[in-house]
């Protein structure tokens, strides 16, 4: 009864309605040889006695759940939210579950997230990395049950786990070379841990940008933090206290560079005019800064189909994942009023 500790079961629906345990269980698995009104007078009765059905254990028997997981860095960037939502409408639309956990941009975390995947028997697993995984071998249990493991937007190159991604090096170059075309010559870069392909080939597109220009790279205007809104607010007065100050600033995200906005805004530093400032995500927060800022543009909800689809189509039609390596999504460089200078 609800409200009661027992935890309900088939046999006392039975028992209650005077019929076996196998009628109730077929009926409530909505089995065509259960006739129509007893069907009703079951399904009725579970619910007013507050039956769960033990999914796990049927799940078991199957021998799949049903369930995808998902593990991200974190949850409260919009960009996690866009690819959830996209994750979740093709999953919703093909009858599977989510299961989401964060690993709050540790390895340590990262690890015991799988293991948690894996108990809980996961049919598939989409992955976007922590800043300081170092290797992945947790997820090699996974392919050992044939478990497939897609990684997206944080990558990392490997046989088994297919990688969907933007070409962060060619977005990195674009953005460097708008700067320098705003006749920027000292551009500071401010990044995360490069171990991530993310911020590695965004930092290579800068450097390339700069050579391509003739501009000799700089160390000192590198600037590596955990890209929070606090850690790049404390970098801002770093930067503050350059001579010469820089006359452009590119962050890998928008909310490093909108922080650094605010800061160098409050010390009387004119932007675009004394420091031009791009980001890199397109989060919302880019169209409320004043001023608005220059950023690359690239659709998380279509990252999280994407991902869902490839994942799906393996496990519902046994499409071969090993045919798709790594897809490369579009992105594009949105240039507003941080970056552009009066010619």
């Amino acid at each position: 009864m609800p409200g009661s500790e027992k935890e309900i079961t088939i046999y006392d629906i039975a028992k209650k309605l005077n019929v076996s345990a196998a009628t109730v269980s077929r009926a409530l698995q909505n089995h065509l040889r259960v006739n129509k009104n007893t069907k009703k007078m079951i399904v009725k009765a579970a619910e007013e006695m507050g039956y769960r059905s033990n999914s796990f254990a049927s799940n078991l028997r199957r021998k799949n759940s049903n369930i995808i997981g998902v593990i991200v860095p974190r949850l409260n960037s919009s960009f996690t939210s866009d690819v959830i939502a996209g994750i979740e409408k093709v999953v919703n639309d093909n009858d599977y579950n989510l299961i989401i956990s964060q690993s709050l941009e540790t390895m340590k975390k990262e690890i015991n997230n799988a293991k948690a995947m894996l108990n809980n028997r996961v049919d598939g697993l989409l992955v976007s990395l922590a800043y300081d995984t170092i290797n992945v071998e947790h997820f090699e249990p996974f392919i050992k049950r044939r478990i497939p493991v897609i990684f997206f937007d944080r990558v990392v190159e490997h046989d088994h786990y297919p990688q969907i991604y933007i070409d962060n090096f060619k977005a990195a170059y674009e953005i460097t070379g708008h700067l320098i075309e705003q006749g920027c010559t000292r551009i500071v870069h401010i990044t995360a841990n490069v171990l991530r392909n993310v911020y590695s080939e965004r930092l290579r597109g800068y450097k390339a940008a700069l050579e391509k220009h003739g501009i000799q790279f700089d160390e000192s205007l590198l600037f590596i933090n955990d890209l929070s809104a606090n850690a790049s607010a404390i970098t801002a007065q770093e930067i503050l206290k350059m001579n010469p100050l820089p006359d452009g600033l590119f962050c890998a995200n928008d909310a490093s560079a909108v922080s650094c906005i605010q800061v160098l805004k409050k010390a009387g530093i004119k932007i675009p005019g004394d420091i031009a400032v791009a980001g890199f995500n397109n989060d919302p927060v880019s169209c409320v800064i004043e001023p608005n800022l220059t950023t690359i543009n690239y659709k998380g909800f279509e990252m999280g189909e994407v991902a869902a689809n490839l994942l799906i189509n393996h496990l519902v039609n046994k499409n071969d994942l090993q045919q798709t390596h790594s897809l490369i999504l579009r992105s594009e460089l949105i240039i507003r009023e941080s970056s552009a200078r009066e010619k």
